[in-house]
């Protein structure tokens, strides 16, 4: 069921019972926790100055950006929003939320066309939604914070595509770049970008000037032909990127790229540890904080699970590939993502133990796996088909294969937190959050 933004609807519950994941035994306690049920929230959040801003679906499949109060969830503006050249494999994209002069702006592209501009992208306060200001925009990927500034990728459609920063109160242009480049991470003095071209790079520039500080080629991590048409994703540990590009069967050449994990020095981009030829499996953590992987042979032929150091590379449990069921089933992980279970719908599943791979009684165990198995693309108008909504998760009873119901807030390795709070959206699109006090920590979609 899609619900408009036309009449507020906020539950402010501040004494709901969440499960807390600090990382020792999960405990059940009353904190601060509200939802907001007019929204279908169908890109990440982001979050910047008490506001929580998101991309959502209306009824009629067109898009608009929203602005909630972090503090009690209600809605504070709402205005169309779209997508320019943006590609389905990426999902729907977020808005930018950035911290600026004592308060924060919003960024997102708005479906303002002019002339040979396809779109425009709108810097509005974040907590009124007043515009600052705007820029024509043919074609991009959407919109990103980077440090103290906006990073956008321009004319990603045409031969001359860029990169541009810009200063969030005045729309005004840093510094620029020649190519497509995605933020990774970023901090007040760099911002390490993904460089997406023929031969892929992380490399990392003074974020106030553009001074190229390292580049890391991704093919010294995972070996020759790369390519990120499987998709890629990031995390950080400490002061370590760990990146993870997915395999890709080229149609021409049916054959398949190179693959796998990889961590290098935010510092000076040196490789910290490999993994080539392993698949991140889903739903996990982020790479840089609890990455489950799976190790794929030259045949093609998978083998077991195994959970890493983010750290350091080094495997922290795994399940051996003689135990895991035939078909049929999909993983679910507690809160704490010391098993692994085997979710079967209708019928009961299996678990195992991580550290040890030994079998887990599963008569009590209760796991979290994907709500959707078979999603459907979004009914999006004026836009490509083959977007999806980001995932959301659901509790389940692995002895009966069926939902638990009424569920607690999804585990932390999900939903990340960010100064204590964590933020989720249902398969409903729905938003919620938790603020727990779970030490800032990157999601799956973070």
């Amino acid at each position: 069921m899609l619900r408009p933004l036309t009449k507020p609807s906020i539950a402010l519950v501040c004494a709901m019972a969440v499960t807390a994941c600090s990382g020792s035994d999960a405990a059940t306690a009353d904190f601060p926790s509200w939802h907001n049920t007019d929204v279908n929230a169908v890109s990440r959040m982001t979050v910047a100055g008490g506001v929580v801003a998101a991309t959502s679906m209306k009824p009629d499949g067109t898009l608009q950006t929203v602005a909630l109060d972090l503090r009690d969830g209600r809605t504070l503006w709402s205005k169309p929003a779209t997508m320019a050249g943006r590609l389905p494999g990426m999902g729907v994209s977020a808005p930018a939320a950035v911290e600026s002069g004592g308060g924060a702006v919003v960024v997102a592209l708005d479906p303002a066309r002019k002339g040979r501009w396809n779109a425009t992208l709108v810097a509005r306060d974040a907590r009124t939604g007043a515009q600052k200001w705007t820029r024509p925009v043919h074609s991009t990927f959407g919109p990103q914070r980077c440090g103290p500034y906006v990073c956008v990728s321009e004319n990603t459609a045409l031969s001359g595509a860029r990169m541009v920063v810009l200063d969030p109160a005045t729309g005004k242009v840093r510094w620029r770049l020649a190519g497509i480049g995605e933020v990774e991470w970023s901090d007040a003095g760099r911002v390490l970008l993904l460089r997406l071209a023929a031969d892929p790079a992380i490399e990392s520039y003074d974020v106030k000037t553009g001074t190229l500080q390292w580049q890391q080629p991704v093919a010294q991590a995972l070996g020759p032909g790369i390519d990120l048409s499987g998709g890629w994703a990031f995390g950080v540990t400490g002061g370590d990127l760990v990146g993870y590009v997915a395999p890709y069967t080229s149609p021409r050449t049916k054959k398949l790229s190179s693959f796998g994990l990889f961590s290098v020095k935010i510092s000076d981009g040196t490789v910290n540890w490999m993994r080539p030829s392993v698949v991140r499996v889903y739903p996990s953590g982020s790479p840089g904080y609890a990455p489950v992987v799976r190790p794929v042979d030259a045949g093609g032929v998978y083998g077991g699970f195994a959970r890493l150091d983010p750290v350091s590379g080094r495997v922290l449990g795994q399940v051996s590939a003689s135990d895991v069921p035939g078909s049929g089933w999909w993983l679910a992980f507690p809160d704490r993502m010391d098993r692994l279970g085997f979710l079967k719908h209708g019928s009961k599943g299996t678990a195992f133990d991580l550290a040890s791979g030994d079998p887990a009684p599963a008569d009590e165990e209760r796991g979290w796996s994907f709500c959707v198995t078979d999603p459907k693309p979004l009914p999006l108008k004026a836009q490509p088909q083959g977007f999806y909504s980001t995932a959301a998760l659901c509790q389940y009873d692995l002895a009966q294969g069926r939902r638990v119901a009424p569920a607690t807030a999804p585990p932390a390795w999900f939903t990340g937190s960010q100064d204590g709070w964590r933020l989720w959206h249902d398969e409903k699109g729905a938003v919620h959050a938790v603020n727990d006090g779970t030490p800032t920590t990157p999601g799956m979609y973070s």
